[in-house]
């Protein structure tokens, strides 16, 4: 494995791929910005207009060319750009103030946009700060085409681009030139860059706060997008060292290709199912080839992001029927609106501690009619009985409870209007709050089945926020409180013939998965792209044998003592079988 060199820099994983290519420094130019009065108001006025109409034109070629790259869906982000450019509030009264304060039209578009940006750098959310960055990109658009500026993009082929931020207009404009990667110094999992990256397939390692500090224009780098790491200037022992990596991750995809077809079983016969996770529509294809048992995590709030407003029941309706028809006869577990959090809310609240706030299921039940817009979809969605329906942030028995009269009350009207749905459609939760573990047992009477999310019942146990770098530390998956957490919410889930699965980023960890095995749970949802080597793995362990390894971490009292025996584990057991996958130096 590689060790930590000081040539190393650590960023997010944004988009998976490794890729080796010159650094392509890419700095846009700072328009500065004019501010001195005018005599000839309407002249101003008319250059405006002419601006806006550029900015448009630039747009929807940029538009044109997404439809092609990404299809219409992930197009649409250009097309709720050109919405701005035709807000006729915001064009109003940019118009007015121009001809109120005879100030300059690029000041008046500076400063009147700028107020929009700082409200929304003002909410404390990563979406809300994400998308502040793409009205920049407006803004920035409007005041160019005022001066009569054209954008100069003499970027050469196959590079990585090196920044500050990308739009999605950068994005997709890159890619024309065959660009091998991206490196920024800003920009998070949930930006409109990450999101475009992942569907080009280009590996993006995002965030790294003082990229362009540290990379020079033309250093050789490399980007591993799976372990959000850039290596500047590599030495000969680390060039060797991924591209081998690289070599062998191909043949390792021809290799684990083979196994699409074959169940998700152990040496001795213990069939796990094996989900995936669904973020973004057109990885439904990537899950099918990859041979899933079904979805189990569609993130729905992926779908309101896209379109930046809540859906009809009409839209979700036709959304979830894609996913049920697309993927039967397997499972799709949908979740339903999780946001709050680290994820955006509808509106403007501002949350001390947004994780410990107004999220999931407390959203949800406080505003009945979006809730019961997107239940009556789902259930009009469930006509092939393949379609389960998920709690998120479920802590008491009463969100059940309120939960399930709501969804009578929907299933009540849907028959009175004649629509057909599963009328036996499973409810389960999200197990990610310490009070819905403890009270399993009770939960498992109420529901058909849990799933495990890691991700906050690790945060919520162990009072660490995971986003805090100063405490990111104390977050740790095989504390021996988390492992002994998921084995009693397994027992207890298991005493009530409840299904146990887990959707957090523990079933993604490799060393994790025996464990996770080993604790009896049914199925591990992992994202699509990690099915395969999922697969290989439990085929090539023994459930006795994991079990055995369980009782091991049971008694072990800190996760250095946990995280080595499993290491030893799979180092002995496990990771021979996955040879081609792992280079050693």
């Amino acid at each position: 494995m590689q060790k930590e060199k000081s040539n190393i820099y650590k960023g997010l994983p944004a988009a998976p791929g490794i890729t080796i290519a010159p650094a392509y420094l890419f700095k846009k130019e700072k328009e500065s910005i004019n501010s001195d009065t005018i005599e000839n108001v309407e002249e101003a006025i008319t250059i405006l207009e002419e601006s806006l109409e550029s900015s448009r034109k630039e747009l929807k070629k940029v538009f044109g060319l997404a439809i092609d790259k990404l299809g219409e869906k992930r197009a649409a982000i250009f097309e709720a750009q050109i919405m701005i450019l035709d807000d006729p509030v915001l064009i109003d009264t940019i118009k007015k103030r121009i001809r109120d304060e005879k100030r300059t039209s690029e000041y008046i578009v500076y400063d009147e946009i700028s107020k929009y940006q700082r409200m929304m750098d003002q909410v404390n959310e990563p979406y809300m700060k994400e998308r502040s960055q793409d009205i920049d990109d407006i803004k920035n658009r409007i005041i160019r085409n005022i001066k009569k500026k054209k954008w100069k993009s003499k970027i050469t082929n196959d590079v990585i681009v090196v920044t500050d931020n990308i739009t999605p207009a950068d994005t997709v404009l890159f890619s024309r030139a065959n660009v091998k990667g991206y490196v920024t110094n800003f920009g998070g999992l949930t930006s409109h860059a990450a999101i475009v990256a992942r569907s080009l397939h280009i590996p993006a390692v995002l965030g790294l706060h003082d990229a362009t500090a540290k990379i020079n224009d033309g250093d050789t780098i490399i980007v591993d997008g799976y372990r959000g790491e850039v290596v500047v200037a590599p030495t000969d022992e680390q060039l060797s060292y991924y591209k081998k990596r690289i070599k062998n991750l191909n043949l390792y995809d021809a290799e684990l290709s083979k196994l699409k077809d074959l169940p998700a079983e152990t040496t001795d016969g213990r069939r796990i199912s094996l989900l995936a996770n669904l973020d973004l529509t057109e990885e439904i294809d990537l899950i099918v080839q990859n041979g899933a048992n079904g979805i189990g995590l569609v993130r729905t709030e992926q779908i309101f992001e896209e379109m930046d407003q809540f859906p009809t029941e009409e839209v979700q309706l036709e959304w979830y029927k894609q996913i049920s028809e697309n993927i039967y006869p397997d499972i799709a577990i949908i979740r339903v609106l999780d946001i709050g959090g680290d994820k955006i809310l509808p509106v403007d609240v501002k949350e001390a501690n947004p994780f410990l706030g107004w999220r999931g299921i407390r959203f949800l039940l406080d505003n009945r009619e979006l809730f019961k817009t997107q239940l009556r979809a789902i259930l009009r969605a469930s006509i092939h009985k393949n379609i389960k329906v998920m709690l998120p942030m479920i802590a008491s028995l009463v969100e059940v409870r309120e939960t399930k009269k709501i969804m009578e009350g929907c299933k009540a009207e849907l028959k009175k209007e004649g629509h057909k749905f599963d009328n036996d459609i499973e409810l389960g939760i999200m197990i990610e709050v310490p009070s819905a573990a403890v009270l399993a047992h009770e939960f498992a009477k109420e529901v058909s089945f849990f799933s495990i999310g890691t991700n906050d019942l690790i945060q919520y146990l162990l009072a660490v926020d995971r986003g805090n770098e100063i405490v990111s530390s104390l977050y740790q998956e095989f504390h021996p409180s988390v492992v002994r957490t998921i084995d009693f919410i397994i027992k207890e889930g298991k005493q009530n013939d409840v299904f146990v699965s887990i959707c957090g980023e523990m079933a993604s960890d490799q060393i994790a998965i025996p464990l996770l095995i080993g604790l009896g749970l049914d199925s591990l949802s992992v994202s699509p792209a990690l099915i395969p080597v999922t697969k290989q793995i439990i085929r090539n362990i023994s459930f006795e044998e994991t079990q055995k390894l369980v009782e091991k971490c049971l008694t072990a009292i800190t996760e250095k003592d946990i995280k080595d025996i499993l290491t030893n584990y799979f180092d002995e057991k496990v990771k021979h079988h996955l040879k081609s996958f792992f280079v050693t130096n």
